[in-house]
């Protein structure tokens, strides 16, 4: 149609064109479309059509100005999309005389197309050299959103960036790590899968086959990706593949048994109710173009006359192919001639099917948006009109530039362009449900928005049904998810969806599920069995309610009530030869000191703390250095004594009772002296040790300065020796009742239980160190105090005839 300004269009209205062989003798004929009409895209250009003549009939938008059209069939051919834009660049008609003696040049001012990314790609390297701009409603590629390639491309399609992001957001939504890939082997297709896998990537989804396959390829290559598909352990499939391609493909499917798939597909075969036969694909999911009204289209559509329908080669063709007739006299023995008596209102076909109107709305958007742009450059608005001046000559680069700055609301629906020619990304998530009549529907459950905030972009509405009719989520993963506790570990040469799990280490937990790894409990804590939460470390120590500590104490008490009563009996017979005899003083103050030991073995028990920690070792050192002391005096005295039997011997007057206490204070001031320089230079402290058990805290005193301590137990040791060695020199003195020889053994178990007190005390992990230690106090202890005691406890409570001077002295 004729016009002041003409628009360009460019629809894939036949699907295939007729090989020509080329003889290069004779001039090659005009190529032309076979098949049939795809009533579908035939809808489209008919959309082209209305939106034209409703902008021709505004008084709004380009009041006064009539827009024309040219519109071309590409056939779905490469080549011949190439071919139709040379006609569209060149013209036909290069001058149109008016009767207002001015011209027009005939050349598009823009135009719509194509369906196709590939062939938009093609038209667009050749119209972009003349600033022609081009407005595509189906072209989905992100490669054309490139401006240095496509300088003048636009669309009112989202480009297949964002609907490779909403995919793999949306596959990411629903758990699944481990998809297959099919795609058509296309401009379409294998930028769209290229967008979609670097998404996946970034979201942590795994590919386990990336397939492709074209209408044009042999029915073989179909079949082998079919079989990839039986075979794959994915139950989720991503298709970005187009329609024509998809429906190849589902056909091949159905011809061999396949196990549930869960398909998720891309806006271009998704939103195809001619794909809706296949009952199997039930459950699938993806993401169209938003549906839309146009008011009027549906009466538009079927305002066809046949007059107006003989008038258009096209319209001829469809006409003859929905009614099967024909005009004029072509009509065959099998066809009747169309009389005039079909009527399209009871069609059955995609052309008048207005309900899930998504493409015809960005083609009608398209043709909005470039009269828009021509409306800025050839008119001028004021506050209450607008004039236009339909003689005014512009140029293709003029609408082009209007066209990048256009911005306006139709039917509800926004229309601009971003800095790559790109309008707002905004999408439908649709699902193939199963009606009650055993059908599939296109239902629409849910919303995608780009423009909202990251994690606000997905609203679904509705339940989904999946796969098989179900109403749980599939599950499509290689490998479970890894619970707390444990961690991922990648299979070798495998994806990194493909893991194992294997447990935490000793003292780390998980706490998150796939964890990728295991991290160490603070210092003072420790896992749990299931090995996902830290809780504290039970503190040890050797404490008063444990049975051990009982038991330990309770031989402490024993052992200093001993003592006391060992004291009050030889308090209470004091005057009899057998206490006389054997220096009572040292005796009560053996006593003494020997209940001391028995109770500082009480300061082991209980948690440590900085007294106790201090007054256990310093206490148990002094208290052991006097016992010692004491039983050393007692030795020198029994050999002082033997000495001074002998003629002219005078040696006890220089070990009286005087020079006896001396020697205690002098042995035992030496200690006090050394426990003194431990403590001022460094004393013990209590202290959490954490490297004997990696699941509980030991509190014990750690000496501070481990030399002070060997000193200490050194002293006491050296002490014992040299009593020990006198003692055994006076073990065969000739007395009746010799004390050396109770002493002896008494030193003997001394120095046997301290000598073996040693590798113990270092070997003993924990509290058993401490029980060690008071087991070695007590032993040692009640061997000093049964030794030397008991036999004298005996004969003073059970033998009194024998508590005699006679008999000590052996004159019966």
């Amino acid at each position: 149609m004729d016009g002041d300004y003409a628009i360009g269009g460019v629809f894939s209205i036949h699907t295939y064109k007729r090989t020509v062989m080329h003889n290069y003798i004779t001039l090659p004929g005009p190529q032309r479309c076979t098949g049939r009409i795809d009533s579908r895209k035939l809808r489209l250009s008919r959309a082209m059509v209305f939106a034209i003549e409703e902008i021709n009939n505004s008084t709004e938008l380009l009041p006064g100005i009539k827009l024309g059209y040219l519109i071309h069939d590409s056939c779905g051919s490469v080549p011949l999309s190439v071919h139709v834009t040379f006609q569209l660049l060149n013209s036909l008609d290069p001058v149109i005389y008016t009767g207002d003696n001015c011209s027009h040049s005939h050349k598009v001012m823009a135009i719509v197309g194509e369906s196709s990314s590939t062939r938009s790609i093609s038209m667009s390297r050749i119209i972009g050299s003349f600033n022609i701009p081009q407005v595509s409603h189906f072209a989905t590629c992100a490669c054309l959103s490139d401006k240095q390639q496509f300088p003048s491309f636009f669309r009112t399609i989202p480009s297949d960036q964002f609907q490779a992001d909403a995919l793999a957001k949306l596959i990411k939504h629903f758990g699944w790590t481990w998809i297959g890939a099919v795609r058509s082997d296309s401009d379409y297709g294998n930028n769209g899968m290229a967008s979609f896998l670097d998404a996946a990537q970034k979201e942590g989804i795994c590919v386990e086959y990336s397939e492709s396959f074209h209408r044009t390829h042999r029915r073989s290559s179909i079949q082998r990706v079919a079989k990839v598909i039986c075979r794959s352990t994915a139950v989720v499939i991503v298709a970005f593949a187009a329609s024509t391609e998809m429906r190849l493909l589902l056909q091949e499917l159905s011809l061999q048994p396949s196990p549930p798939r869960q398909w998720i597909g891309s806006e271009s075969w998704v939103t195809d109710p001619k794909l809706l036969s296949f009952s199997f694909c039930a459950g699938a999911i993806g993401f169209g173009i938003e549906k839309a009204v146009i008011p009027g289209l549906r009466e538009f559509l079927l305002d066809l006359s046949p007059s107006k329908v003989a008038a258009s080669p096209v319209l001829t063709e469809f006409w003859e192919d929905v009614f099967n007739c024909s005009f004029g006299k072509s009509a065959t023995i099998d066809e009747r001639v169309c009389d005039g008596t079909e009527d399209i209102q009871t069609l059955n076909s995609p052309y008048a099917d207005t309900s899930q109107l998504r493409i015809t709305n960005m083609v009608y958007k398209a043709v909005y948006a470039i009269a828009h742009a021509i409306h800025n450059a050839v008119c001028q608005d004021t506050n209450s009109t607008t004039q236009c001046d339909k003689f005014t000559r512009i140029e293709s680069k003029q609408v082009l530039t209007q066209l990048k700055e256009v911005k306006f609301s139709r039917n509800g629906y926004d229309v601009s362009f971003d800095a790559n020619g790109d309008p707002v990304a905004k999408y439908e998530l649709v699902n193939w449900q199963k009606s009650e009549s055993g059908s599939i529907e296109m239902v629409t459950v849910g919303h995608y928005d780009a423009s909202l905030p990251e994690g606000q972009e997905f609203h679904i509405s509705k339940n989904l049904t999946w796969l098989q009719g179900g109403t749980q989520v599939p599950v499509s993963v290689c490998s479970d998810s890894c619970p707390p506790g444990t961690r991922k570990v990648l299979q070798k040469g495998k994806p990194i969806c493909c893991y194992d799990c294997l447990p935490c280490p000793e003292g780390e937990i998980s706490n998150t599920t796939d964890s990728p790894d295991c991290f160490p409990c603070p210092q003072e804590f420790w896992p749990n069995a299931e090995r996902d939460t830290c809780f504290s470390k039970p503190v040890e120590f050797l404490s008063f309610d444990e049975v051990l500590g009982i038991i330990m104490a309770a031989f402490s008490v024993v052992g200093a009530c001993l003592a006391i009563i060992t004291a009050a009996v030889f308090f209470h017979h004091r005057t009899s030869p057998i206490v006389r005899a054997n220096n009572s003083e040292l005796s009560f103050l053996l006593l003494f000191s020997l209940t001391l030991c028995f109770l500082c073995s009480l300061t082991f028990i209980g948690a440590p703390s900085d007294w106790s920690c201090r007054l256990r070792h310093t206490a148990f050192g002094i208290t052991f250095v006097l016992c010692i002391s004491c039983v050393l005096g007692k030795t020198i005295v029994v050999l002082m004594a033997f000495r001074a039997t002998l003629p002219g011997s005078n040696v006890m007057k220089w070990f009286g009772p005087p020079q006896q206490r001396m020697t205690v204070v002098s042995f035992t001031f030496i200690q006090v002296l050394i426990c003194t320089i431990w403590l001022g230079l460094s004393p013990p402290f209590p202290m959490k040790n954490l490297t004997i058990y990696k699941d509980r805290i030991i509190l014990e005193c750690a000496l501070g300065s481990a030399i002070g301590f060997w000193v200490v137990l050194g002293y006491i040791g050296l002490l014992a020796l040299f009593c020990f060695a006198l003692a055994v020199l006076a073990r065969k003195l000739p007395d009746h009742f010799n004390e050396a020889k109770l002493i002896t053994f008494s030193m003997l178990i001394f120095c046997a239980v301290w000598i073996t007190f040693i590798p113990a005390y270092v070997s003993s992990p924990g509290k058993f160190t401490v029980a060690v230690e008071i087991f070695a106090i007590l032993a040692s202890s009640f061997g000093l105090i049964l030794c030397i005691f008991a036999p004298k406890c005996y004969i003073i409570l059970f033998k009194p005839e024998k508590n005699t001077k006679k008999h000590l002295m052996n004159k019966n």
